[in-house]
């Protein structure tokens, strides 16, 4: 990859490493359902009107809406919300990698090998490790809130496979289009109307320039930039450089937010991060292939 691709795959990076720290200030005003409504109406309108709609059926759109969009944001938000640091946070969503390989094997009767179920391993004694240190209600409950996300996640990813290859930014637009509707719906009824209607009417500038950093340069620019990569370059170019995230989204945390860098949380990160890399160049390290 040429310098100024390969800088830009990192520009990009930083801008969904730190997101993690945006998403921290805007729910101290904002309720994360709320945000997450906010975010997918913004990348949607008005830009559908503008962007013709992905070439598959409506069901398949609305079930990436839901599954890929929807619940991933929401259910993180909601556990950063419940006292979920970012760091961690952007840590957890990476188990939707192996959520996926999962479902691939149930549903499309993909193979798994040896290298993901040690690279599964590996990273999921490293959220182990998470949930032995994590204290209080408040944050355990966030924490599997934020798993039930990467489930979610790993789902979006089979029905996006499903699709097939479509425009990703038109994929992206009209899936924010159905994404919104129910999270306005479930915000309206959980968070309540005054407190929705509270938070609309006394946004403050930070507040406001948070929900739109997380709408603009992360959703559209970001996933514009991803498919352009993605496009033209092989996936075992592109898609290392994603392991960066929750580096990024940590060191940021505790630059910004003081969020504490104990030893377990980098050895958890770590942990994660090398069953990403297995996962990712297993076929490379392993000379026999064992398949199930």
């Amino acid at each position: 990859m040429p310098i100024p691709h390969a800088a830009l795959a990192l520009f990009l990076m930083l801008l969904w490493g730190y997101n993690f720290v945006v998403i921290k200030v805007s729910i101290a005003e904002v309720p994360p359902l709320l945000l997450a409504c906010s975010r997918f109406f913004l990348t949607s309108i008005p830009a559908i009107f503008f962007i013709k709609r992905p070439a598959t059926e409506w069901k398949m759109l609305l079930g990436y809406g839901l599954a890929m969009l929807a619940m991933p944001f929401s259910l993180s938000f909601m556990g950063i919300k419940m006292g979920v640091t970012p760091g961690l946070a952007a840590l957890t969503l990476q188990l939707q990698a192996f959520f996926t390989l999962l479902f691939a094997w149930l549903i499309l009767k993909e193979r798994l090998r040896t290298w993901h179920i040690l690279g599964a391993a590996v990273a999921f004694s490293g959220m182990v490790l998470v949930a032995m240190n994590t204290t209080g209600s408040g944050s355990i409950v966030g924490f599997l809130t934020i798993i039930t996300g990467a489930i979610s996640w790993g789902i979006g990813n089979i029905i996006a496979k499903k699709i097939g290859k479509v425009n990703m930014l038109s994929l992206v637009v009209w899936g924010s289009f159905v994404a919104w509707p129910p999270l306005l719906a479930l915000s309206l009824l959980t968070e309540g109307t005054d407190q929705v209607l509270y938070s609309l009417q006394n946004l403050s500038w930070l507040a406001t320039g948070s929900i739109l950093y997380i709408a603009f340069p992360c959703t559209l620019i970001g996933f514009a930039i991803w498919s352009w990569l993605m496009h033209h370059y092989p996936l075992s170019i592109v898609a290392p450089f994603s392991l960066l995230v929750p580096v990024i989204a940590m060191f940021s945390s505790a630059l910004i937010l003081n969020e504490p860098l104990e030893p377990w949380k980098l050895l958890a990160a770590s942990l994660v991060i090398t069953g990403l890399c297995l996962n990712l160049w297993g076929e490379r390290l392993f000379r026999k292939r064992i398949t199930f």
